[in-house]
């Protein structure tokens, strides 16, 4: 990032070199668009750009901040620099950009509360719901509350940790510290927790100049071989032990517990009531002979009841003869065979006559309607008519995409936070 810094100092605003005076760039963060992050041992500078909505400006911020809180958004985040009784300033920027200056502006506020010291740099910068942690080049600070830091906190300089250790857990890791003779542990996520890790054990072991957390650990002995007694520990609570989830089994089982499944009665085979399985055949067999006679019967029932009954005979037991319905029948298809043979023939001459007058009267309908085929005069009229809506619709279109392009450029300033 420094470097960066430093092939960016002769393309700085002149509002911004103005401000900085005699002052380092120790950090740079480019903010979107052509807004700047400048931030100085002692101070932030927040460069915004000219725009639609705003002319070019800068804002100072002091690092003298006794309190840093963070607001983070969907699209825009602020930093809130938190003064006691001389108020607050707030620096807002993109939520994208956010890691990147946090880091810088957390470094010169540490420095300047002499937290950390002037030729100390921040490694890493981590946030966990209400838990900050600083891995710095000398030391680790810890703050526990729901600002990013504030008056009380807690530093562990290297020169005093004799070891680290990591325990794992389930949602959580542990990091324990051993600091001078007392155990010091706090937990991070353990998505977090590798990164975490690297992040301490590669500043720690740089600074004691050892090559492993064994090596630390025997200088550490070493250094507390004349202490008396063991490490003290200090938790700040790990929270309730598990509950077992497979219990043992107690001695005594109570009355009115659920009978296990090698204490059932040997005679699961039998029936209920005293039934035996054959027993339990002979009846289904006999209710189901009982069903199909039933049903037999049922059938042969409905069948005598649809069974149409004959003609009744007469007073010499002879039925009347049918030959009235039968002749009247044959004399009604004999009438229908001859209707359609009549229809099967051609048209007559009332059919013929009507066709042709029906033609003769579409066409002179279409004489009589005004209509006339297109002259060429008319043509080209409706060519030069086409012509001209084309080029107002284009320059329609042109302006169309100077006004989205205006539209698109307000928009991202309104989300920069002009």
């Amino acid at each position: 990032m420094t470097k960066r810094t430093e092939n960016r100092l002769m393309s700085q605003p002149e509002i911004v070199q103005s401000g900085l005076g005699d002052e380092t760039v120790v950090a740079h963060v480019d903010l979107g668009g052509e807004d700047e992050l400048y931030v100085t041992p002692t101070r932030t500078l927040r460069y915004r750009a000219e725009g639609l909505l705003s002319n070019e400006s800068v804002e100072e911020f002091s690092h003298g901040a006794e309190r840093v809180s963070v607001s983070e958004g969907r699209r825009k985040s602020k930093v809130t620099l938190g003064y006691g009784l001389d108020g607050e300033q707030t620096v807002s920027l993109p939520t994208s950009r956010l890691e990147h200056a946090l880091e810088p502006i957390i470094e010169g506020v540490l420095k300047h509360n002499g937290v950390l010291g002037q030729d100390e740099s921040v490694a890493q910068l981590f946030r966990f719901s209400e838990l900050t942690v600083v891995v710095a080049g000398e030391r680790v600070v810890r703050h526990i509350g729901p600002g990013l830091w504030d008056q009380e906190f807690e530093s562990y300089h290297y020169s005093d940790v004799r070891d680290l250790e990591f325990e794992d857990g389930s949602v959580n890791t542990s990091v324990v510290l051993t600091v001078g003779g007392q155990r010091e542990r706090f937990k991070t996520p353990n998505e977090d927790a590798r990164a975490v890790r690297a992040a301490l054990e590669s500043t720690l072991l740089a600074y004691r100049q050892v090559d492993s957390i064994e090596e630390l650990r025997a200088a550490g002995a070493s250094e507390g071989s004349g202490d008396p007694g063991s490490p003290e520990e200090v938790s700040f609570g790990d929270g309730p032990d598990p509950l077992f989830a497979d219990p043992t089994e107690p001695d005594e089982r109570p009355d009115n517990a659920a009978r296990a499944p090698d204490d059932e009665p040997p005679n699961v085979g039998s029936a209920p009531n005293g039934g035996t399985a054959g027993d339990r055949t002979a009846e289904a067999d006999a209710s189901s002979l009982g069903i199909d006679e039933a049903v037999q019967s049922g059938t042969a029932g409905a069948a005598d009841a649809a069974t149409p009954a004959g003609p009744e005979p007469d007073a010499a037991g002879v039925p009347e003869p049918k030959g009235g319905s039968e002749s009247a029948s044959t004399t009604a298809e004999s009438s229908a065979r001859g209707g359609g043979e009549a229809g099967d023939s051609a048209p007559g001459p009332a059919d013929t006559q009507n066709g042709e007058t029906t033609g003769e009267s579409s066409n002179a309908g279409f004489e009589g309607s005004g209509f006339e085929a297109a002259a060429p005069a008319a043509d080209e009229q409706v060519l030069e008519e086409v012509a001209a809506l084309r080029e107002v619709v284009e320059q329609q279109n042109t302006e169309l995409r100077s006004q989205r392009d205006l539209i698109e450029q307000l928009i991202e300033e309104l989300r920069r936070g002009r």
